[in-house]
């Protein structure tokens, strides 16, 4: 919200509440408490922060990274924080019982959005914990007879990091090239396979780039040869239709704050026919079936219930508006700048990431005169790293070109004006920058850089 929507949500509150002494029943217990809040930076003009002077605060269009949390979501958690506080695993009084109750529903909530079954549900801190549960899980409870693990190049780094660990411990993993477009080779994957294979982990839809990957094809293959399929879905929930039985997942994780629902909740799917069994690495209290010890977060839980029953509901109504969005950003660079590549299969991927690269402009430079508006190069996790992309050098991108990306993340809630104001800013920037460039300069004259020697001094 911006910071003059806000002002004038406090305001119109303020003075509802001084003609009545009560707030009326259509502004929502979230909408009061946005209206409340003070500015987050306080009332002066500008805000400084990390040494960065900016006008107001940016744009946000760094909907992978995270997302707002829906009102509506928030106004279904407010409860189990105040009154209804019972811990779900209290079974002698009514505050544990409701609590528990509202667990149930919330379980049901998010087996409904990817057709699972609700026992199959597991509740976890987030999508990295799902991750590291299934494929370390997984080949620690089959390590006598597999000890191969299968997962492609451009997988999030918990992922890859998993994998890395298991390698430590004696196992073998194959990391799967994939083509320009950014989607994998079926028949070298298919050849991957072997007779350890203990498990396959695809991402459905990449973080950084968008793609979405064949994953019925792949979950035929794996049934084929009998081999556990597990994809980390957290930028696939609720933005594309997921069907366990269709893909033939046996593992799936999910994150509850790419999806407009709270921070630090997330879920894994388990599949139950034909079963498949995993070694818990947490231990405690046994609960989530022993599978993820630890009190389940109530609030959190039901939040990212709430959020994935509002995202079967409006899923899509979200793409449509989403897509045209991003056909307005992207049309609206291409018209007034050339050199724009967009990364990753354009006809294969959720229009809400796009990724597009500038030539002969120095990414660090172009983030920081992006300042009001909040985007990034890459996944939130790697974004410190002044390394190019790992997902893009796998796509085959030059390394001068993966330096000049940017991540465009478009949600719910960006609106029309958000999109033209970022292009303006994007295209200014951009011109700005290539006016600074001799590169841009010998291009333009029509020389041909990359067939220029350059001497050495």
């Amino acid at each position: 919200m911006s910071r003059m929507a806000s002002k004038l949500l406090a305001s119109t509150f303020r003075r509802t509440i001084s003609s009545t002494g009560t707030p009326t029943r259509h502004l929502t217990t979230a909408s009061a408490a946005i209206a409340t809040a003070p500015p987050p930076y306080g009332d002066e003009d500008s805000i400084t922060v990390k040494g960065i002077k900016i006008s107001a605060r940016p744009l946000y269009l760094d909907m992978q990274a995270t997302s707002p949390v829906d009102p509506r979501v928030l106004d279904a958690m407010l409860p189990y924080y105040l009154g209804r506080y019972g811990n779900p695993h209290s079974r002698t009084h009514l505050y544990g019982w409701e609590s528990d109750a509202a667990v149930e529903t919330a379980r049901s909530q998010v087996a409904d959005l990817i057709s699972a079954s609700p026992k199959e549900i597991v509740f976890t801190s987030g999508a990295t914990e799902s991750n590291n549960i299934s494929i370390k899980g997984v080949m620690k409870f089959y390590k006598e007879k597999k000890r191969h693990v299968i997962t492609t190049q451009t997988e999030h780094k918990c992922v890859l990091d998993s994998c890395r660990y298991l390698q430590q411990e004696g196992f073998e993993v194959t990391y799967l090239p994939v083509k320009n477009d950014g989607i994998i080779d079926l028949e070298k994957f298919r050849n991957a396979i072997r007779p350890d294979t203990g498990i396959v982990s695809v991402m459905a839809v990449n973080n950084e780039i968008g793609v979405i990957q064949p994953m019925e094809e792949i979950g035929k293959i794996c049934k084929e040869f009998n081999v556990p399929f597990h994809t980390d879905a957290a930028q696939a929930l609720g933005k594309i239709p997921i069907d366990v039985d269709k893909w033939n997942v046996s593992l799936m994780s999910l994150s509850g704050h790419k999806v407009y629902g709270p921070k630090g909740v997330g879920a894994l799917y388990m599949r139950r026919r034909p079963r498949i069994r995993v070694e818990p690495q947490m231990n405690g209290g046994g609960q989530e079936r022993g599978i993820r010890s630890g009190t389940v977060p109530t609030p959190l839980v039901v939040g990212f219930g709430a959020a994935c029953e509002l995202a079967k509901k409006e899923m899509d109504y979200d793409e449509k508006r989403i897509k045209g969005l991003q056909e307005r950003l992207l049309n609206g660079i291409k018209e007034k700048i050339d050199g724009v590549v967009v990364n990753g299969s354009v006809e294969n991927r959720y229009a809400g990431n796009l990724n597009i690269s500038f030539a002969y402009v120095e990414g660090e430079s172009l983030l920081m005169g992006l300042k009001d508006v909040a985007v990034s190069s890459g996944s939130a996790c790697t974004s410190a790293s002044l390394e190019p992309s790992y997902v893009l050098r796998a796509l085959g991108v030059e390394e001068d070109m993966a330096h000049t990306s940017i991540r465009f993340g478009i949600g719910r809630f960006t609106t029309e004006e958000e999109i033209d104001r970022a292009m303006e800013l994007t295209v200014q920037q951009v011109e700005k920058l290539r006016e600074m460039s001799p590169l841009y300069e010998m291009v333009k004259e029509g020389i041909d850089i990359k067939n220029i020697q350059w001497a050495q001094h």
